[in-house]
């Protein structure tokens, strides 16, 4: 029985040396082939004139290049691109391109649905599938950075804020930052790379060994008993676990701080009691809060808090030193927005009625 066909995107630069040496090149090839498809987008490995003929042939037999496949475009007012991608096994995740005046940030996805549970995002209604191989992972850089380079822009920063718990990942996950950050690919540096996590704890530790990236924490209550509500994976790893994982996170770099994101939900999150439990929440960790503004869905039991309510909420948290932003909804009105995402998810692993369930003994 033949082997299957190696995907080259499921590749770093170690890997394709790796290769190369298989096949019989020396490893400065592995770093031309590697450079060939990231950098210069090839597709066909006869294009790559600085590897030998042989090794050409090899590499025709033995390796495909398999993207994700657009199947829908959406365009908000904006300026904001939501691509529904489709895999190769029908599945269908998304990915969306925020422009900003100074940079361009990508957002992309690292699971198949979502299996955390969380109440007030639409991704997290589908359940879960599958995780992303690494292959699927940076090929929605891949297409995303081609499409944006036919109108002369290019991605400045990438953030794990798609579909799925990137830790949940982290094997595919790693590989595929290391990839953005090469010099020979996407040449991005680590701080431009954001990992957004609804708090998987021993996995923050295993992160910062194998990858440095910048981390957002999807905290959403300043307390245990709100945030087993909102973020179930709490009722495993509490609060008081995970402000100590992202503390010891960020320790070794003093010009680094955790982004913390909070979902604005109106009579739920969003009194000043609670703006002041959070300030003492993060007391000592180099922190910036992002408060978000909830994006309604079919289906939804939340509400947005009311603008002066966040203004009020993000005044207190000013007053006590919090670096605190408020984040424009971009792209709401074609679903791109935070907590919007859905893609098509078939063949459910987890589903949302078994997450509660899962979690419901505590601490693990």
């Amino acid at each position: 029985m033949c082997a299957a066909p190696i995907n080259l995107l499921n590749l770093d630069r170690q890997g394709c040396e790796q290769l190369a040496v298989q096949l019989g090149g020396k490893p400065f090839h592995g770093r031309n082939l590697f450079k060939w498809v990231h950098k210069h987008g090839a597709l066909d490995v006869q294009a790559m004139t600085d590897l030998s003929a042989a090794l050409r042939q090899r590499l025709a037999a033995e390796t495909v290049i398999e993207l994700p496949r657009v199947v829908r475009e959406q365009q908000s007012v904006d300026g904001t691109i939501k691509w529904v991608m489709e895999l190769g096994d029908g599945q269908r995740i998304e990915t969306v391109s925020i422009p900003e005046p100074r940079r361009l940030t990508l957002c992309i996805s690292s699971q198949v649905g979502c299996g955390l549970g969380c109440p007030f995002c639409a991704t997290a209604r589908q359940g879960l599938s599958r995780n992303l191989s690494t292959a699927e992972i940076i090929g929605q850089v891949w297409v995303a950075a081609r499409r944006l380079a036919e109108h002369d822009r290019r991605p400045s920063n990438i953030v794990l804020m798609g579909m799925g718990e990137p830790l949940a990942n982290l094997k595919a996950v790693v590989t595929a930052v290391n990839i953005m950050q090469d010099d020979l690919a996407y040449l991005l540096a680590y701080y431009r790379v954001t990992l957004s996590t609804a708090g998987l704890v021993p996995q923050i530790a295993r992160l910062r060994s194998q990858c440095r990236v910048a981390l957002a924490v999807s905290l959403h209550a300043p307390d245990d008993a709100l945030r087993n509500e909102l973020v179930p994976i709490n009722r495993r790893y509490p609060l008081a676990q995970l402000v100590d994982a992202c503390r010891a996170y960020v320790a070794a770099d003093q010009r680094q701080r955790i982004t913390w994101e909070y979902i604005m939900l109106d009579g739920v999150n969003d009194h000043l009691h609670q703006a002041k439990a959070l300030v003492r929440l993060l007391q000592g960790v180099p922190s910036k809060v992002n408060l978000i503004p909830f994006n309604p869905f079919l289906g939804s039991d939340y509400a947005p808090s009311p603008a002066e309510q966040i203004a009020a909420f993000r005044e207190r948290l000013m007053r006590s030193g919090i670096v605190t932003t408020i984040r424009k909804p971009r792209g709401d009105e074609i679903a791109a927005a935070c907590g919007q995402l859905v893609g098509r998810v078939e063949q459910r692993r987890v589903r949302p009625s078994q997450v509660a369930a899962a979690f419901a003994g505590g601490v693990q």
